[in-house]
């Protein structure tokens, strides 16, 4: 009765049914990236590893194809974030080389022996245990290592071939290089310098308005403007910053120059005759 008394709601509103459908793909997707994370095994079991590992699951379920040509050789490469790649049962990096009618696949490095580690904004992923070399490297097991960089404008970028070192005694190994955002950090999780000592100052500056004001209004019983605190400091501030900003931004005497100094009121008054009698000769 209960399933068919919600067949008849999603019946009747088909807005649900397509919300449902949503959430049981993204459901599904999401079950299905963690389920490739998953089947990589890593040498050294730790958490520190698989929170690494983790933030590479936009890249499952993928198959990352790029073809290097070395002087006379053409190699087609070809990887796979645990899974399979190129279909190869527990490989995660592959070699291909095709001469003529003739396919020739080499495993360099398998999915169970995974390592991973990485910071901000990059992850090296190294797979382990793949083909012995026939000559080089004292024929070791061949490994590869695979940067991923962060790139915001590509979700999955193309894999490139950085470097075959095979000219070693021992510790071979192949270079590999992508680009994806899934390992871009989250902007908004990270502040600047600027920004913490910003916050800080607003933080304190908050405390001493409060503080202050609640001081004032409370202990002190100031009314009016008098219960910002410090007021009487703060106001002669303001006139020593305005006297200074005068005395700095303005140029010259401000007094008028002499030369055009209004004659006084006094030096109009007639003064007294002066009497030169005494310059007539007698």
């Amino acid at each position: 009765m209960e399933v068919y008394h919600l067949f008849q709601v999603y019946s009747r509103r088909p807005f649900l049914v397509w919300t449902l459908v949503v959430q049981l793909v993204l459901c599904g997707s999401v079950v299905f990236a963690a389920d490739g994370i998953n089947s990589c095994k890593l040498l050294y079991d730790s958490k520190s590893e698989w929170t690494v590992l983790n933030r590479l699951a936009p890249l499952t379920n993928k198959n990352f194809t790029v073809v290097s040509v070395d002087k006379e050789e053409s190699y087609k490469y070809i990887f796979q974030l645990c899974g399979d790649a190129g279909g190869v049962q527990g490989a995660g990096l592959i070699q291909v080389d095709s001469k003529g009618t003739e396919t020739k696949t080499t495993v360099i490095g398998q999915y169970n022996a995974t390592e991973a580690f990485g910071a901000g904004d990059w992850v090296m992923l190294i797979y382990r245990n793949g083909d012995p070399y026939n000559v080089h490297c004292s024929k070791e097991k061949r490994k590869a290592f695979v940067m991923i960089s962060c790139n915001r404008k590509v979700d999955m970028g193309q894999l490139e071939v950085l470097q075959e070192e095979r000219e070693r005694e021992q510790d071979c190994f192949y270079l590999f290089k992508i680009d994806s955002s899934a390992v871009c950090p989250d902007p908004s999780s990270k502040l600047s310098p600027g920004s913490i000592l910003l916050i800080i100052g607003v933080c304190l500056l908050a405390v001493y308005l409060i503080g202050g004001f609640l001081y004032q209004r409370l202990i002190v019983g100031a009314k009016g403007m008098e219960q910002f605190p410090n007021y009487a400091f703060w106001v002669e501030f303001g006139n020593l910053t305005a006297d200074g900003c005068d005395f700095v931004c303005r140029s010259g005497n401000r007094e008028g120059s002499p030369a055009y100094r209004a004659v006084a009121p006094e030096s109009l008054e007639e003064e007294p005759e002066e009497r030169d009698d005494h310059l007539l000769p007698m």
